[in-house]
């Protein structure tokens, strides 16, 4: 079982950053992959960033160039640097963990999922 825990939300103006983190408690030695996902009222869930065990990183077109995702040293942790945010970045952010090396961009693909936290950019 895989706990997630995600910090680092809030209030930011347009143009402004923020860095999302995401803690993983994991009782077994498997390698999980990590994604980041995004829900705005009234919209689906949807992919925002993915690293898999070895580092290789993937993102959704309307963030490139302005998040990053990364992992802790220890690989049980993750983060999504959030540079030149925009009012349309507005959402509830999700860390995942998926049982695989492999990352992906699918919801369902993922294991385990953390609480949420509230990301808002102001116009």
């Amino acid at each position: 079982q895989v706990q997630l825990v995600e910090s680092g939300g809030g209030l930011v103006q347009a143009g402004g950053s923020l860095r999302l983190s995401c803690a993983a408690s994991a009782r077994t030695s498997s390698r999980y992959s990590m994604g980041w996902f995004r829900q705005a009222p009234g919209k689906e869930r949807e992919f925002v960033a993915a690293i898999n065990w070895s580092g290789s990183t993937y993102y959704t077109d309307s963030v490139k160039g302005r998040f990053t995702i990364s992992r802790g040293n220890a690989k049980n942790t993750a983060y999504l640097q959030m540079n030149s945010l925009k009012p349309e970045d507005t959402a509830v952010y999700y860390c995942a963990a998926r049982s695989s090396w492999d990352a992906s961009s699918r919801s369902y693909e993922y294991d385990y999922w953390g609480q949420g936290t509230q990301v808002t950019v102001s116009s």
